[in-house]
């Protein structure tokens, strides 16, 4: 099976066809810098981390391009209420978003441009709307995009224009009609000179939709693989850019590609429900591999409910993960098939198995593919006690962290080989507590006390913790909770 994506568009899934034979282009809606990324924005961002690490595994060429916003309303409002220089403020979230994307093993972006650096090619691409008649200058600074004259407005949402409301868009005195949205925004002369750059038709700044626009096609060109985003950028940003790019004679995005929401607790996160929580504060909270499994679990499609539960449930998960792959490599140590040190490893060269190569090609089925993850954990850890053979270990484990690398959740990996699930020291703490309770039942076994050996093991059970007798004597982990 080839590799088969949802085309939010079409409402079908298709196998892809790229542009270029071998390589995909692919461009993803960035952050707007006006304040961090709460955890929506890192689900999306996880989401398409995972279509990135699976089209490299599959061969692809892949040139993904993310933008920020650095210039908008919200930003200059918020600098100004914080008595700061709206680029100073812009950075510094920037900078938060790249340090907090990094913290969860999201791969860079090859191109990773900002507005403020593209005026000249949005005003090269203003022209071009003016000229072909889809766009008009209001002679006070600002351009409009005439959405009358494209027949083809609202293709992607499925909407008709003549059913739609006005835009969004404050109405201005040069506006003709209430659906047009802005290219271009006159300067105003409440804010800073600094936000407002030189245009043949008067001074100003970006509109939010002709940024993605007039980037897409620096980078990518007139005609692009793929475009993603948050379902919620549908209407009216998407919608936007690909009616100014359609109008302007270009191919734009071929497939388009948008993550589920995020849910916290069966509710839509928002301020008002007291349920808003920030990526910061997420990963505080809760070891970072977990936070990381948690959001890219559920298929990128569906809506992703957080919660203490789920977490719970991700956290149970990736101790067992981490585990069975420290368990594992200990084995191996000193031999022949011991495991390379990140980051040596080279999970391209580990032939997948065949169900979960199916699943990710599905429209990157990761509940499926999760499916087989456990399935081979399960292989490993039955392999482990009961002392097989090195090469056999050697290539389950090896399966077990190529899978879960696509996820980028492998925990020998250099982003998580040091992550534990918990505080480090309260582990040791407990480890010399449990080991104190096995050696004891070993001592029991040993003077054939079945009793008291069935005693011992009973009271870790009843403590939360998971005994596995194998050939190099006996293990603990942490049982699920329930």
């Amino acid at each position: 099976m080839t590799l088969h994506l949802h085309d939010t568009a079409t409402r079908t899934t298709t196998a892809l066809t790229p542009v270029r034979e071998g390589a995909v282009s692919l461009y993803v809606c960035g952050p707007t810098t006006q304040g961090g990324p709460h955890l929506g924005h890192l689900r999306t961002f996880l989401a398409f981390d995972v279509l990135v690490r699976w089209l490299e595994r599959s061969g692809y060429a892949v040139t993904h391009v993310r933008n920020v916003t650095d210039i908008d309303d919200k930003i200059l409002a918020k600098a100004a209420e914080n008595d700061a220089e709206w680029w100073a403020w812009s950075l510094r979230f920037e900078r938060d978003f790249h340090a907090l994307l990094d913290a969860v093993g999201n791969r860079r972006p090859d191109y990773e441009p900002r507005a403020t650096g593209h005026v000249p090619e949005m005003i090269a691409f203003m022209e071009r709307l003016i000229e072909r008649g889809h766009a008009y200058p209001d002679g006070r600074g600002s351009v409009y995009f005439s959405v009358a004259s494209l027949p083809e407005y609202g293709a992607l949402t499925r909407q008709s224009p003549e059913d739609m409301q006005d835009s969004g868009e404050e109405t201005e005195p040069g506006k003709r009609d209430r659906r047009d949205f802005a290219l271009w925004k006159a300067a105003k002369d409440s804010e800073p000179a600094t936000a407002s750059w030189d245009t043949p038709w008067g001074r100003g700044r970006p509109g939010w939709h002709l940024e993605c626009s007039a980037m897409s096609l620096k980078y990518l060109g007139e005609t692009f693989d793929i475009h993603g985003g948050g379902l919620d950028l549908r209407f009216p940003h998407h919608e936007n850019e690909q009616a100014q790019s359609h109008a302007a004679g270009h191919g734009f995005a071929q497939r388009w590609m948008h993550s589920g929401m995020l849910t916290v607790d069966g509710l839509k996160m928002g301020k008002s429900l007291d349920n808003f929580v920030t990526a910061a504060q997420a990963l505080a909270e809760n070891p970072v591999p977990v936070v990381r499994l948690a959001l890219v679990s559920g298929h990128y499609r569906a809506n992703v409910e957080y919660n203490a539960s789920s977490l719970r449930e991700a956290k149970t998960v990736w101790e067992r993960f981490g585990a069975a792959a420290r368990r594992a490599a200990e084995q191996l140590a000193g031999t022949e098939h011991a495991p390379a040190a990140a980051p040596d490893v080279d999970h391209g060269a580990v032939e997948l198995p065949a169900e979960f190569t199916a699943a990710m090609d599905d429209d990157l089925a990761v509940p499926e593919a999760l499916a087989v993850v456990h399935r081979e954990l399960s292989a490993l850890n039955a392999l482990l006690a009961a002392g097989g053979e090195a090469s056999e270990v050697a290539a389950g484990l090896a399966r077990l962290r190529a899978m879960l690398d696509v996820l980028g959740l492998d925990p020998l990996g250099a982003q998580w080989q040091d992550a534990g699930a918990g505080d480090e020291t309260e582990h040791h703490a407990l480890d010399a507590l449990v080991q104190a309770q096995l050696s004891a039942r070993a001592a029991a076994r040993a003077d054939k006390d079945w009793a008291r050996a069935d005693e011992i093991r009973d009271a870790l059970t009843a403590a939360g913790i998971r005994v596995e007798d194998g050939a190099d004597g006996a293990r603990w982990t942490l049982a699920p909770r329930s």
